[in-house]
């Protein structure tokens, strides 16, 4: 009789154990898996026109999306995940905007939502020289070893995991001196093929903020112009400190668990807003921390200070068309604020443009686009950035986190900045090698091994 009870107790324990975690992941992991599912294969179907069996099996097929289901609906342009059913997300396509999760407000109320979007100009970019337009030359320049530099493409293109993962690079493009010279892609994908640049979009969010400093209507120095600071500790954070991410707000930036970014960009719907209602951690320019909430903070500031009537148009007129980079889009969240720290996409050529920008100093086509000095002040890291890895949104070369005495990428100049995403979307402009060069895929890969390859070829 005393075993039965033992066993009894022993069972009903296990099974409250059970059901606590299981309350747990419902409210935590799930809805992260179901808004990270329904949003990227919407996005992949309805911006990509990849096929969705693909997209399932490619990029959601990894342990824990893969215990989601996904449902693509042609009828209204959406998708629903869920996970055994629990914890639904329904992401929505609106035609020039791309996707958004529904939270927070109805999809009746998304849905309605007007945005005033430039109209895309009407030339034939190959008919145009590169970089203003698509016409490429077919000279070489003689100081590069062409077979050296098609190695190190197709080994990056070919790379996996030291597990024997594949990387899936799906596109690679070298732009030496102002040139393309290397470019290729992953069976279906190509040139005209618009890409997820996941936290790439902080630097773009970064450039706006560069564009309103030259026109005098915002200052790095000045307290961040945020209503619900007011009258509070996080009055103190200033513009430079979202652009460093030094604010000091209690933000966790992991996808592997629950944490503050996977609650911003799956259930949420007004991210700045959760951003900004987070707890001061720290004294505000002390400590570095990386934070997508920062960036979308940033993102509203925008919205803010260009107003309602030209915000939704703002990032095509004022940087990507002015550049000749007409494939971006930005995706907003359900409030109508670009998601600044995540949800770009564009062709990979126009990402190479964006890196060219900076590579001259924030001059395209004869135009100051950013401020004079906005680049090298871009590229200056924070007395809080122990290993002086990261400036105004871009990281830097800056020190091992294993070896402070070694640069992250050993074998790269110092002077490399880059634009970094997840899984391995990168800019990199390394200046004193006269290079831009653009990676793109599903996951990451040994960046200090491709770009040394890269650099070696340059020399022949």
């Amino acid at each position: 009789m005393r075993t039965r009870k033992i066993i009894k107790r022993i069972f009903f324990s296990i099974l409250l154990i059970f059901i606590i975690a299981f309350t747990w992941l419902s409210f935590t992991v799930f809805p992260a898996i179901s808004g990270y599912g329904s949003k990227n294969l919407c996005s992949a179907v309805y911006l990509q026109h990849r096929n969705p069996v693909d997209v399932i099996k490619e990029d959601l097929g990894d342990f824990p999306l893969s215990l989601g289901t996904f449902t693509v609906n042609e009828k209204d342009s959406s998708v629903t995940g869920s996970v055994w059913g629990l914890a639904k997300r329904k992401t929505i396509y609106r035609k020039g905007i791309g996707c958004t999760i529904v939270n927070d407000l109805t999809e009746e109320e998304l849905r309605k939502q007007q945005f005033v979007l430039p109209a895309k100009p009407s030339i034939n970019s190959d008919s145009i020289a590169w970089p203003y337009g698509d016409k490429l030359t077919d000279t070489i320049p003689v100081n590069i070893n062409k077979e050296k530099l098609e190695v190190a493409v197709n080994n990056v293109m070919n790379e996996k995991t030291a597990d024997g993962q594949t990387v899936y690079s799906r596109a690679v493009l070298v732009i030496y001196d102002g040139n393309i010279v290397a470019e290729k892609y992953a069976p279906g994908f190509d040139k005209s093929t618009v890409m997820l640049g996941w936290s790439m979009s902080k630097s773009f969010t970064s450039a706006m903020i560069g564009i309103l400093v030259k026109k005098n209507k915002l200052s790095v120095d000045a307290e961040a112009p945020v209503a619900a600071w007011a009258n509070t500790k996080k009055q103190k954070i200033t513009l430079k400190h979202l652009l460093q991410q030094t604010t000091g707000l209690d933000y966790t930036e992991i996808y592997t668990r629950p944490s503050s970014v996977t609650k911003m960009l799956f259930s949420k719907g007004d991210m700045a807003a959760y951003a900004e209602s987070l707890a001061l951690k720290h004294e505000p320019g002390t400590v570095f921390n990386y934070s997508g909430g920062n960036s979308n903070i940033l993102s509203k500031i925008i919205r803010q200070i260009v107003g309602e009537k030209d915000y939704a148009a703002f990032p095509y007129n004022e940087l990507f068309y002015k550049i000749n980079a007409y494939s971006f889009l930005m995706e907003p969240d359900a409030s109508g604020t670009y998601i600044g720290s995540s949800y770009s996409y564009a062709i990979a050529r126009d990402f190479a443009r964006f890196g060219l920008l900076y590579y001259n100093d924030g001059v395209w086509n004869g135009e100051q686009i950013l401020p004079t000095n906005w680049v090298k002040e871009s590229i200056q890291p924070s007395a809080a950035d122990k290993l002086k890895q990261y400036g105004y949104q871009f990281w830097l070369n800056g020190y091992s986190i294993k070896d402070t005495s070694k640069r992250r990428f050993p074998d790269v100049p110092a002077d490399m900045f880059f634009a970094d995403g997840y899984g391995g979307q990168d800019i990199y402009i390394i200046p004193s090698e006269k290079l831009v060069v653009v990676r793109l895929g599903l996951h990451g890969i040994n960046e200090n091994k491709f770009l040394k390859e890269v650099i070696e070829a340059m020399k022949n």
